[in-house]
């Protein structure tokens, strides 16, 4: 009976970690809308899935994109035309998303291009969805980029399957770049600022810099180390390689505290970012974390709260402590058990004495 008790209770724990852990599910599935990019005479680059457009100041040009429904139901498309930005694992983003752009950007894919924010199709349909291209009065070297994103509507509606909250989502972007000039542009970095903060509810301390020119820069990596103001050890640090910037865009590069506490003081932040070409560039900032910031930040460090408040082997205890509660409470029923067998057969016996 122990073992069986013993066996179930494991189950239940388990399977209680498993959904609190893994119950919310994100599935990106595919339904019947496609599209197909037609790709105008000035396109500059073959056998690619993307807009590569040679331009020419204040031009205006239509691009086409094939929509189709293969689907028995009638379906909308919602579309949004979205500056290219970088995320903070250094990859590009084309699609829509909170990255803010940066002061260098002159002219924002969003404004150069217009086009409707949703499409509706029939079953079976098939549509010319067309986006409107104006460049800028005056010449622009490098390169303007910009993504165009379409997502079915209703793809994110939540359904329960077996205790667990399943989302289907999907979204199709198509990257759009704009040049002028054969001219190449080359990136140019520049330190903007170093705060502490929080990603994902963890202390962090967050390097943000950009690169000012309208240049891709590729093959970047970032080497960050962190250490009090005149002391040369490093408390924190990281490196991360095979990033990519696009063109007047900023990164805002976290480095994890190791889910140690925030303490309040001045550090120096040793920041080297290298990329193709050659790319070098090396800074060296001091900043100063406040105890309001520390404090703030400390209270809300998921890793923190499971520290002083969340302790795993206090719960192993009590997991423990509950099996060796079950065992007395069975041992004292056996117990109970045997002791009322005793009276009930003492009984019997006296009867069966009495007639005699």
């Amino acid at each position: 009976m122990l073992k069986k008790i013993v066996k179930f209770s494991l189950i239940t724990v388990i399977t209680t970690l498993f959904i609190c852990l893994f119950g919310q599910v994100r599935v990106f599935a595919e339904s019947g809308f496609s599209y197909k990019v037609e790709f105008p005479d000035n396109q500059m680059e073959e056998e690619i899935g993307y807009y590569h457009l040679r331009m020419k100041p204040g031009q205006e040009q239509t691009l086409i994109i094939r929509m189709a429904n293969s689907g028995d139901k009638k379906t909308k498309v919602n579309v949004s035309l979205n500056s290219a930005k970088t995320n903070s694992n250094g990859v590009i983003e084309y699609g829509e998303n909170a990255i803010k752009e940066d002061k260098s950007l002159k002219f924002s894919f969003k404004d150069i291009a217009k086009a409707p924010n949703k499409v509706e199709l029939a079953a079976g349909q098939q549509k010319n969805f067309e986006i409107k291209l104006k460049m800028p009065e005056t010449s622009y070297p490098g390169v303007i980029v910009g993504g165009i994103q379409m997502i079915e509507e209703n793809q994110g509606e939540a359904e329960k399957a077996e205790g667990a909250m399943v989302i289907n989502e999907y979204a199709h972007a198509i990257a759009v770049l704009l040049q002028e000039e054969d001219t190449a542009v080359k990136p140019e970095l520049k330190l903007n600022s170093i705060k502490a903060g929080q990603a994902n509810l963890k202390n962090t301390i967050f390097v943000n810099y950009s690169n000012v020119k309208a240049a891709f820069l590729n093959d970047m990596t970032t080497e960050v180390q962190i250490s009090k103001k005149g002391n040369e050890t490093v408390l924190y640090e990281k490196k991360q390689s095979k990033m990519r910037m696009a063109p007047n865009t900023q990164i805002t590069f976290p480095v994890d505290m190791n889910g140690e506490a925030m303490v309040a003081g001045d550090y120096t932040a040793k920041i080297l970012v290298t990329g193709a070409d050659g790319l070098r560039n090396e800074w060296t900032k001091d900043f100063k974390i406040t105890a309001e910031d520390a404090d703030k930040y400390n209270e809300r460090d998921v890793g923190l709260v499971q520290k002083t408040g969340f302790d795993w082997k206090l719960i192993v205890m009590i997991i423990l402590g509950a099996f060796v509660l079950i065992g007395i409470i069975f041992t004292i029923i056996y117990f109970v058990r045997k002791n009322n067998d005793k009276k009930s057969k003492s009984k019997k016996k006296g009867k069966s004495s009495k007639k005699k």
